[in-house]
């Protein structure tokens, strides 16, 4: 079995960029119909780095919209976390390579 392994360091203060942080949403919906909903809404602002959590390099108008969009969304049952992630950072990653957080293109 072929191993990968992705290690990128990120400042989400850089001055040349328009301030961004990185988001982590994760979450837990048993209802099939209702997590595709979900899923749908959360690959408009990032992407699928497991099963059920998202990344996402987002400004703090974009991550404001999705905390909206989150809240609407959710049902008592429901079990969604966001982690907002500012300054600099690390990430490991081991397994499936994904694309760098750098390369994302996000579309409102």
């Amino acid at each position: 079995m072929k191993k990968y392994y992705e290690n990128y360091i990120f400042n989400t203060l850089a001055p040349e960029m328009e301030q961004k942080s990185l988001i982590l949403v994760i979450y837990d919906i048993t209802d099939n119909k209702r997590r595709s909903k979900l899923v749908k809404i959360l690959e408009s602002y990032g992407f699928r780095v497991q099963k059920s959590a998202f990344e996402a390099r987002l400004s703090d108008k974009q991550y404001q919209n999705l905390l909206e969009r989150i809240e609407n969304f959710a049902l008592e049952e429901d079990n969604i976390r966001t982690y907002k992630i500012n300054g600099q950072g690390e990430i490991r990653s081991f397994g499936i390579m994904h694309e760098p957080l750098e390369n994302e293109v996000i579309i409102l």
